[in-house]
């Protein structure tokens, strides 16, 4: 049965455990590529048992090195200097079973064009099929918009308060009084619930068109009038403990 997965976060510098992270870390091991880390001075890899299938997606005016992974995420690292900076935005997204690993392979892609190219990010796909019945892909985003001459533009941008007169308001500190305003919807909840909407009307044309008699939607229970508790995203681990008839807690939640 087809489901909806679909789970983002923000990769920091400064890990929620303390430790450092770094962005081409993570790109390597979702891509299962050697990648060197100009700013570690190492070479970051992690092996996988099956090779994901990965695909650099960028908009029309982004430099021609974005389709380099490890130089994509080796700018990132130069360009946000902050020890606690926002290196990358990342998805995890559950894809249909149903499909085979060609349809799936269109679909994440025509997803993340849609939903994140199109709107001025670089997308740095990973498919991963390791595991039966555990499809899915990871997506790495550009915080960064690009200007049109190809540089990296910024993230905010300062808005000023002025008098009746048109000048400068001054706080007490002699400083200009002005906000940061975001130079992008990006972050917007709204934002986040279009993407949601998107990956599932996406998915379910996906499924129609392959002649699949399937949808997911991203509707809570709560919402479609559905007393039932929501499933979680039981993951290969734990349905591997499951199908050698050993107790898993979150297949078994599912299941209740």
């Amino acid at each position: 049965m087809a489901i909806y997965h679909l789970s983002g976060q923000i990769i920091s510098r400064s890990g929620s455990d303390g430790n450092t992270r770094s962005s081409v870390a993570c790109a390597a091991y979702r891509s299962g590529e050697k990648l060197f880390d100009e700013r570690s001075q190492e070479i970051k890899y992690y092996t996988r048992s099956i090779e994901p299938v990965t695909k650099i997606l960028a908009p029309e005016k982004s430099p021609s090195w974005v389709y380099d992974r490890e130089k994509l995420w080796n700018q990132v690292e130069k360009i946000e200097k902050r020890y606690d900076a926002q290196l990358a935005r990342e998805f995890n997204i559950a894809l249909p079973n149903e499909l085979n690993e060609k349809e799936q392979e269109k679909l994440a892609y025509e997803f993340c064009q849609k939903a994140f190219v199109d709107k001025g990010m670089v997308a740095d796909i990973c498919i991963h099929n390791d595991k039966k019945d555990n499809s899915h892909f990871h997506v790495m985003l550009t915080i960064r918009p690009f200007k049109e001459n190809g540089e990296w533009g910024s993230k905010s941008k300062e808005k000023y308060s002025f008098d009746k007169e048109g000048k400068r308001l001054r706080q007490k500190n002699g400083r200009y009084k002005s906000v940061k305003v975001p130079t992008t919807d990006w972050n917007k909840k709204e934002t986040m619930q279009i993407w949601r909407k998107q990956w599932e009307v996406i998915t379910n044309k996906a499924l129609k068109n392959n002649g699949i008699n399937e949808v997911i939607t991203c509707e809570s229970n709560k919402n479609l009038g559905n007393e039932k508790l929501a499933t979680i995203h039981e993951g290969y681990i734990a349905r591997d403990i499951s199908n050698k008839g050993r107790e898993s807690e979150k297949v078994n939640k599912n299941k209740r």
